[in-house]
């Protein structure tokens, strides 16, 4: 059966993280060590854009600091990689590390911030949608693969965890292409599942002191849940924190991937869980763009021009808007042109995946829903 931790703290002082994550090393090296003395060690947090840590959206760099002190016990060499929407370069990682606050923890700390923007492809064996990922070198390359995620909800996904923030594995403007080849939310999640399976994170985190509801995975709200979750399987660690703010497993198309692959329990009373277990540590606001189910008792001829109708949509906020063309660098169907310094969507060619609304840094790309009933609660 697999473990997952969940530990609750309600602060970032390094010192009670320190304590908190490396207790979780521990409980998981019961077996077998992670690391081993000489090993080559990349924490991948989830820095999706420059973004301080008050907004959110980004792995909080005191948690990487302190899984940068538990991997320099065992003797590892920890690296801090990732690829965020955008361009691959070191002069946009530079900004990204500088950014989130993740370069003055790895000064601090001793460890290594990857600016080697290579890639390799490496095979799935098996893989369910793909065959092979094109992967940035650090991951490609190392001994040990550490996920390290902030709690978020998606406009797309749901839900961003341990799984999905391997998606950060993937050269950035390569990203937009898994988009226009797995439209299908079903298909993405499959895709996700595919990478996480190349990839195998030996163990798994979820910064879920303060995670963010509503609009993510940039534009949502912070809000505190005060728990830190650990894991050697990614999907269970998944399963525990989507428990923890209000979704069954069946809510989350990655999870819902891995159970049918037999890769995940159906709910967490397939989980053995350990530290604070898992209460109820309250309920997250989902993102606008999640379909509602009310229209599945309507004969088909009725279902399929209403869900094309109440199918959410990008739209520009034109006041904040400031034309700074990361939106239409970001589409994967190039529908979006800046016209007069404002952005536009051809709406005919959307394909309503939210990469726009994802990588917007002024947050002037809003979730439009027409509501048949009124608001939701």
């Amino acid at each position: 059966m697999d473990r997952v931790s969940a530990v609750r703290c309600e602060t970032y002082d390094i010192d009670k993280l320190d304590k908190i994550i490396e207790n979780q090393f521990q409980e998981f090296e019961k077996e077998k060590p992670l690391i081993k003395a000489g090993d080559k060690v990349v924490i991948k947090p989830n820095l999706i854009m420059r973004s301080r840590p008050e907004n959110a959206a980004t792995t909080h760099p005191e948690l990487i600091a302190a899984i940068i002190r538990a991997v320099k016990r065992r003797g590892g060499n920890p690296i801090i990689a990732e690829s965020p929407g955008g361009p691959y370069t070191k002069q946009y990682l530079h900004s990204i590390y500088n950014g989130t606050g993740i370069a003055a923890v790895a000064e601090r700390e001793g460890a290594e911030l990857n600016f080697d923007t290579g890639s390799v492809e490496v095979p799935t064996n098996g893989g369910k949608k793909v065959n092979t990922f094109e992967i940035i070198n650090p991951i490609a390359n190392a001994d040990v693969v550490i996920s390290a995620a902030k709690l978020k909800t998606h406009a797309q996904m749901t839900y961003s965890g341990a799984v999905k923030n391997l998606f950060g594995s993937i050269p950035g403007l390569k990203k937009p292409e898994f988009h226009y080849r797995f439209q299908n939310v079903p298909d993405f999640a499959a895709m996700l599942v595919d990478l996480c399976e190349t990839i195998k994170p030996a163990i798994s985190f979820i910064d879920g002191i303060v995670g963010m509801e509503g609009n993510g995975p940039t534009g949502g709200t912070p809000k505190k849940l005060g728990v830190i979750f650990a894991g050697t399987n990614p999907y269970a660690v998944d399963l525990v924190a989507t428990a923890a703010i209000g979704f069954k497993a069946g809510d989350i198309p990655v999870l819902a991937d891995a159970i049918s692959r037999g890769l995940c329990p159906q709910d967490i009373t397939g989980v053995e869980l350990c530290g604070d277990g898992a209460d109820a540590f309250g309920k997250f606001k989902v993102p606008d763009s999640v379909s509602l189910d009310f229209l599945a008792g309507f004969p088909e001829f009725i279902r399929k021009p209403l869900n094309k109708l109440c199918t959410p949509k990008p739209v520009i906020v034109k006041k904040k808007c400031i034309g700074c063309g990361k939106c239409a660098e970001s589409c994967p169907q190039h529908t979006i042109e800046i016209k007069d310094r404002k952005a536009v969507i051809d709406y005919s060619k959307c394909i309503k995946c939210f990469c726009c609304h994802e990588m917007c840094p002024k947050q002037a790309i809003n979730i439009k829903r027409f509501r048949l009933f009124g608001k939701r609660g």
